[in-house]
């Protein structure tokens, strides 16, 4: 019988197929596999379908009568040749001669081994484990390298704070036993309010010119002063019928309005006084808002340096929902104020009145007259014209020198309602 002569073989690549029709190819670990026949295999993957890296996470599962294997295509014990390079399978089709070649991945299957003892303990932790502890065991054996980054962060600052905790619970004792219970009460009430010396700009108390208690170059830097020419134009330029239209469409606050109406006629002094004018207008603007969600809070006309002041100097950097914002908190509006307050000191020779800036900020007026106090201002009375036949008091304050002594509306009173 003459011996049967195959037509020339012929490779067909059949394209790369999708992640789950991939051949699959085993090595095992332990030695060499004598009886495949009786291998039951089992192929399991990820549900995860949005994540490119978990998608293609695959565990392949192997029983015979006498042992269990396992073996997956990622983690520590995935084999490195997948990354390295490709394999395939090729199946000859001996009638057309084509060799019909597939894409192939390799696991690297290890014996299981289990003892009904350990896993009877594992099951009884693990009905005694929190959500948490089990995410976190997830995350452990198959999480990114940035989730276990993030876990073992986490687990030190939680040693951290216990660490912390009972440092801070020690020393408490300690206070309570050298000093008593009686003596820290007083001392809670005397120191229970905010002190406003802490957000004031600085003050040169020794100063021999009003201008140099509070020094216009704290509030504004040269860099600062020279990138406001640009957006202050407007005020500079401003005519009686446009103040008009201002005071009719309420778009700026009584003090900026006031601030423009008696802008002087020198050139020199007008530009100055429309930057200043155009700064406070923009601080008291940036004080009503509560949370900076963006960069640009103020809108396109703000030059950046201005916008990188404002968050820098008078907001909180605080985390929500994934994402962090600019906070302008209680004090940083107390520091607002103390600073528009300076600003207005350069702009109306260093006399203000209060009662006007209090109303603009939306404060009370008792508010206003603590940060005013607290900034060594002198408070006094004047009657104002509101109309031809109505007047009403307004409170002023007065940088002058000498500077009167630091003092607290909040802190006297506070001091007569604990005696």
């Amino acid at each position: 019988m003459a011996p049967e002569v195959l037509p020339s073989a012929r490779w067909l690549y059949c394209g790369e197929p999708e992640e789950s029709q991939k051949a699959v190819l085993v090595q095992f670990s332990n030695g060499k596999l004598q009886n495949p026949s009786n291998m039951r295999f089992t192929l399991y993957k990820s549900q995860d379908s949005t994540n490119p890296r978990k998608r293609s996470q695959r565990i392949l599962a192997a029983e015979t009568d006498r042992l269990s294997y396992v073996g997956n295509n990622f983690g520590t014990g995935a084999l490195k040749c997948n990354a390295l390079c490709r394999h395939f399978v090729g199946i000859l089709n001996k009638t057309s001669g084509q060799m019909e070649v597939y894409d192939a991945e390799m696991f690297n299957m290890h014996p299981l081994f289990s003892d009904e003892s350990i896993d009877s303990d594992l099951a009884s932790q693990s009905q005694t484990k929190t959500y948490r502890e089990k995410m976190d065991s997830c995350i452990e054996a198959f999480g990114t390298t940035k989730q276990k980054r993030a876990l073992n962060s986490r687990r030190m600052n939680r040693v951290g704070n216990e660490s912390l905790t009972l440092a801070v619970a020690k020393a408490a004792e300690n206070i309570i036993d050298t000093k008593g219970v009686t003596a820290l009460v007083n001392d809670a009430l005397h120191d229970d309010l905010p002190d406003d010396s802490l957000y004031l700009p600085p003050c040169y108390a020794d100063a021999a010119k009003p201008e140099d208690v509070y020094k216009f170059e704290d509030i504004l830097s040269p860099v600062e002063y020279d990138a406001l020419k640009s957006p202050s134009e407007t005020f500079r330029n401003v005519t009686s019928e446009e103040i008009l239209k201002m005071i009719e469409e309420n778009s700026h606050c009584s003090s900026v309005i006031e601030a423009l109406k008696s802008l002087p006629s020198n050139e020199e002094s007008r530009d100055r006084q429309a930057r200043c004018i155009w700064f406070l207008d923009t601080l008291i603007k940036f004080r009503a808002q509560k949370v900076i969600k963006r960069k640009s809070a103020l809108g396109p006309g703000v030059p950046h340096i201005i916008n990188t002041k404002l968050l820098k100097q008078f907001t909180c950097l605080t985390y929500n929902n994934g994402s962090l914002r600019n906070l302008i908190s209680d004090s940083m509006k107390a520091k607002i104020t103390a600073y528009v307050l300076v600003l207005a000191l350069h702009i109306y020779d260093f006399q203000i009145d209060l009662t006007v800036l209090q109303r603009d900020l939306k404060l009370s007026e008792k508010r206003i007259i603590e940060i005013a106090k607290a900034m060594r201002l002198k408070i006094s009375k004047r009657r104002v014209s509101m109309t031809a036949d109505q007047e009403e008091e307004h409170r002023l304050g007065t940088l002058s020198i000498p500077l009167p002594p630091a003092q607290s509306s909040n802190r006297q009173s506070k001091r007569k309602r604990v005696n």
